[in-house]
């Protein structure tokens, strides 16, 4: 019997720095409500990694990042359910411009820039394991999360 092929998520996640500040975005939907994570969305078909970045990074905070300027830092691959894994890309925005602001309001209650040495405790955890990858720099290229 031949093995089922895994079709994950493939997400992108944008982490936004300055100086020892990260932009964080509190969800306002079902999912982790109230809680934080990055700017971050689905990769729609057909569409490179760092473009898929740049443009939901646009379309969250109205910032604009040409996908050259996003560098590649950690990739996390989620369980999610006994049906459904993801694969977590995550870039780091090494040069962009605009002011984020919240362009959905419908699924974002926040836009803040919280310290590294002071995150929130309530980040949904998925993405928290891209960004402490990311922020640890011990090397690691990729964390597994969920998997038992």
């Amino acid at each position: 019997m031949t093995p089922q092929l895994a079709q994950p998520v493939i997400d992108t996640h944008v982490i936004l720095r300055t100086g020892d500040k990260l932009l964080l975005s509190q969800r306002g939907g079902p999912y982790g409500y109230g809680r934080w994570h990055l700017p971050s969305g689905k990769l729609d078909q057909g569409e490179p990694l760092p473009d898929g970045a740049a443009r939901e990074l646009m379309e969250e905070t109205g910032v604009s990042v040409d996908p050259a300027h996003l560098r590649l830092v950690h990739v996390v691959h989620h369980k999610q359910s006994d049906t459904v894994e993801r694969i977590g890309f995550f870039f780091l925005a090494t040069e962009w411009t605009g002011e984020p602001v919240n362009r959905e309001p419908d699924k974002c209650l926040a836009l803040e820039w919280h310290t590294v040495h002071d995150l929130p405790e309530d980040i949904i955890e998925y993405p928290r394991e891209g960004l402490l990858g990311y922020l640890d720099g011990d090397g690691r290229a990729m964390t597994e999360h969920g998997w038992t």
